[in-house]
């Protein structure tokens, strides 16, 4: 069996999947990949199932060995890898891939063909880095099996990343207490902020003014946006 070695897990890598479902009445959110779109391509072009497990780096990628030859595909954020992104590509035995600060976003994927043969809970891989459901974020020597979840060959060529930009309006769906609330939000300019992670993005702009008091506690999903007391939005994000 073919292993990953972990040279450097850079600022926060995880195994992740698409996430885990149907435990929402639990209290337990589906987690997965943040950029779930990088993912799939990922793994489709190295001839996985759209949905096996991968690893995803947040702003600053890690370095990995590989113990055998494989085929990898690098997405999402460029990160000055050495290699090109968005395409299936063969690593040698012994090679070492290193990746750098991301440039174009936040998260970076590395799928390898066979994809992560990492233990499951609840019905996923994806670790669920607030509470430790399944698993940690990687460390320095950790090792990683690779599975034999090829289901194709290799995808030939190189995919045209997502067109997307750096700003824009973003459509809002009104909720139950949406009246509650002022227009600012609908008028007004965001930047996401460092305090942001996997559970929220934490926005700065005008201050949403909200009523005084407490809401009933109820379930929320993903991509809602809570006004909390300081009036600065937080988009709930895949581990909410």
């Amino acid at each position: 069996m073919n292993r990953i070695r972990v040279v450097s897990p850079g600022l926060l890598t995880t195994v992740q999947d698409l996430g885990r479902f149907g435990w929402a009445h639990f209290g337990v959110s589906a987690s997965g990949a943040a950029d779930a779109l990088a993912l799939r391509a990922g793994n489709l072009l190295v001839g996985n199932a759209e949905g096996a497990a991968a690893l995803e780096m947040t702003l600053a990628g890690g370095a990995f060995e590989f113990e055998a030859p494989a085929v990898i595909a690098l997405t999402g954020s460029d990160f000055g890898a050495g290699l090109p992104l968005w395409s299936a590509v063969e690593v040698r035995a012994g090679e070492t891939v290193r990746c750098g600060l991301t440039r174009s976003g936040a998260r970076a994927y590395l799928a390898v063909r066979g994809g992560l043969a990492a233990e499951r809970a609840m019905g996923s891989a994806s670790v669920h880095v607030a509470t430790g459901v399944g698993g940690r974020p990687l460390q320095k020597g950790d090792m990683l099996p690779v599975g034999e979840e090829a289901v194709r060959r290799p995808r030939a060529g190189q995919a045209a990343p997502p067109a997307g930009e750096r700003a824009g309006a973003l459509r809002v769906t009104p909720s139950a207490q949406a009246e509650w609330f002022g227009d600012e939000l609908y008028c007004g300019a965001y930047l996401v902020t460092e305090e942001s992670d996997r559970m929220g993005l934490r926005l700065r702009g005008a201050a949403i003014p909200s009523p005084a008091g407490h809401m009933p506690t109820e379930g929320v999903p993903l991509g809602a946006i809570q006004a909390p007391p300081d009036g600065q939005p937080i988009i709930l994000f895949v581990e909410h």
